[in-house]
């Protein structure tokens, strides 16, 4: 039996309480955590019990007690913490995006690469059940060739100008934060795309406030994807093939429910998310310790190398609508 990894925490912002959370939850060891300020870090680790707090990232990835370190700041500083972490010989699992633009991927990559350790996209929606039982079927040819996926993201924001969402310094926009959900799911199930047609709104703040896309692929295949930070819509996807369809029910990037239909439309398999604690987080951190145990480095369910293929799709959506963050 392989022993445990020490997950050390980087940044106290939202989305890292609710993986901090899920890894207390399912017994994961939450080693440390670091803050860009002691009293940050100090609180962070009273709420979720864990024994070490750092007032720094440097201080944080320099712990001999931390084997992995969870990413969680945002977008433009996940390729320079994620380099920090890795330089210090540890493991990293990166929230998703995993850089700001491809150039950023490919450089972090190669360093992941050059030191032998895991580099692991948090796009937490690959590792889920649902969508384990989702590549079952297809494996098993349930639909037929598969042609079509149908996927939105959108949800209705914060329009404070001050908001993250709304920050173009900050990498705000519904692109990167909600968009690269259905982007991902898309690239699971057919690749990367040869051509890409993408139409987007935008804010006052110059975030994208929608986003449309229509990605072709070389077998034929279509994608149509939607994504957006102030109108909340199904949430929903459809993935259809010509011996039948899966419907996923709302929302469909988190544990949930979905129904396969044959091509009479005819409910031949209806698949409901078992019972676990918490949100379901939890379940990347599962892939990443056993990719570590097994002396991996990438995984097959989400490899460094697809990770950087979204990121090139992302920015050539980027391009097409006109869309630049400052300092690129």
């Amino acid at each position: 039996m392989t022993e445990a990894l020490r997950w050390g925490i980087l940044a106290t912002g939202g989305i890292a309480h609710q993986f901090a959370g899920d890894l207390v939850k399912n017994r994961f060891t939450v080693q440390a955590v670091g803050s860009r300020s002691q009293a940050s870090a100090d609180a962070f680790a009273a709420e979720f019990g864990i024994p070490t707090a750092h007032p720094s990232y440097e201080a944080l990835v320099a712990d001999p007690e931390v084997d992995i370190v969870y990413v969680s700041t945002p977008h433009p500083f996940h390729a320079a913490n994620a380099a920090l972490a890795l330089e210090a010989g540890k493991h990293v699992l990166v929230e998703k995006p995993i850089t700001l633009n491809a150039a950023e991927a490919r450089t972090l990559v190669a360093l992941a690469e050059s030191k032998n350790l895991l580099l692991l996209e948090a796009m937490w929606t690959r590792f889920l059940p649902h969508m384990a039982r989702i590549r079952e079927l297809l494996a098993a040819n349930a639909l037929g060739d598969v042609h079509t996926l149908l996927a939105d993201h959108t949800q209705d924001l914060p329009d404070d100008p001050a908001h993250r969402i709304n920050s173009l310094p900050l990498g705000g926009g519904a692109l990167l934060d909600l968009g690269i959900y259905p982007v991902s799911f898309a690239s699971a199930l057919f690749g990367q795309p040869e051509k890409i047609l993408a139409a987007a709104t935008f804010k006052d703040t110059g975030v994208d406030a929608q986003i449309a896309s229509v990605f072709r692929y070389p077998g034929g295949q279509i994608a149509t994807l939607h994504s957006a930070s102030d109108t909340k819509g199904p949430n929903t996807a459809s993935i259809l093939g010509t011996a039948g369809r899966i419907d996923i029910d709302e929302v469909w990037y988190s544990p949930t429910s979905f129904r396969v239909y044959d091509s009479n439309n005819e409910v031949v398999e209806t698949y409901d998310t078992p019972e676990f604690a918490g949100r379901g987080m939890h379940f990347q951190a599962t892939e990443a310790e056993r990719l570590v145990a097994a002396g991996l480095i990438t995984s097959e369910l989400l490899s460094t190398a697809e990770s950087v293929q979204i990121m090139e799709t992302l920015d050539e959506m980027r391009a097409q609508i006109g869309l630049v963050y400052p300092g690129e």
